[in-house]
């Protein structure tokens, strides 16, 4: 029987160079080091959050644009997203920048959605160069789908922290001595019924786990094939529900398993559960993981971001949480 969903990159396209962009209180993450650009304040110096949030993503990917020689207008094709009411900072970014814009919603998962997008279009010989990434901002992005901030509600072990950060990926045809994108899967929508916001790991750890087993099957892959396989922003409730999971599949949880929402702020319990936003998987998988690839460290990683695909309308309505997962498997030879 066919898995379906499962992408297999014939002519593996490569990711050239990448660009992290992050804000103050990232510093505290211990992946910091390795961001290229940490901001002073939450707002990138400008006027709004939302314009805070926009330049938070034109400078990853100049940063990214840089470290391959090319400037905007080099660029085939822009894809990327965020959690704000009709992807606005990307909207703004976009207008910037002046890259034909693909605006990519996978809520949390858009960093691998994108990275899935631009290496589609460059196995199919339709691009050359395409920048591919999400972010997020704080504070754009609590007010919207959790209690207002200003209110100060206590939260509950439960929560995840909205991180300030946005990554991008320059995605081109292979070449030697960057990571490849072989193989990807893409997720399905999965709604196990929950509606709270302040518990998006326990929504999405069945949409991980769903895309983890399809991907191993459809690919014809174990666990053991990978160095690392990290989850997006499951957060330490969400992550013990995926290894749950696992067990019941006969899956053993092993030390190659993470989740970059566990791991963003070092596992401070002033972050509650740990990590969120669509900018939490784009700065570790294109940072840590990549600049490990680079090295050598890793030969094989399988990165899984996950996504709570609700809006602020769906959540004042009493609605239910979908959610979703994307897989994208790279390596380096």
């Amino acid at each position: 029987m066919v898995t379906r969903g499962v992408i297999q990159f014939k002519t593996a396209p490569s990711i050239a160079a990448t660009g992290v962009t992050a804000g103050p209180l990232e510093r505290k993450s211990p992946f910091f080091e390795s961001f290229d650009k940490i901001y002073d304040g939450e707002r990138s110096g400008l006027d709004t959050n939302e314009h805070g949030h926009a330049k938070l993503m034109e400078d990853a990917t100049m940063i990214a644009l840089s470290k391959v020689n090319a400037v905007p207008e080099d660029a085939d094709f822009f894809l990327t997203g965020d959690l704000v009411n009709q992807m606005t900072p990307s909207n703004f970014c976009a207008t910037t920048l002046g890259i034909p814009f693909i605006g990519m919603f996978s809520a949390c998962a858009t960093s691998v959605s994108s990275l899935l997008t631009a290496a589609i279009l460059t196995d199919a010989g339709i691009s050359e160069l395409a920048i591919a990434g999400s972010s997020s901002q704080h504070n754009s992005i609590e007010r919207q789908f959790r209690y207002p901030i200003e209110y100060g509600v206590q939260k509950g072990d439960t929560a995840q922290w909205t991180v300030t950060a946005a990554g991008a990926a320059a995605v081109t045809p292979h070449c030697e001595g960057v990571p490849s994108i072989e193989r990807g899967t893409i997720g399905k929508a999965i709604d196990m019924g929950m509606t709270d916001p302040l518990n998006m790991g326990a929504a999405m750890a069945p949409a991980a786990a769903d895309t983890l087993f399809r991907h191993l099957e459809g690919h014809g892959a174990s666990i053991d094939d990978y160095d690392v396989i990290m989850t997006g922003d499951l957060g330490k409730t969400g992550y013990e529900i995926l290894k749950r999971l696992a067990d019941l599949k006969g899956i053993q949880n092993t030390d190659n398993f993470r989740d970059a929402g566990v791991e963003f702020y070092g596992k401070d319990p002033k972050f509650f559960s740990g990590a969120s936003g669509a900018g939490c998987s784009a700065a570790i998988y294109f940072s840590e993981i990549y600049n490990k690839l680079l090295s050598r460290e890793y030969q094989r990683v399988l990165l899984i971001a996950t996504g709570a695909l609700l809006s602020p309308l769906s959540f004042q309505q009493g609605d239910t949480i979908p959610c979703t997962a994307h897989a994208i498997e790279l390596t380096m030879k």
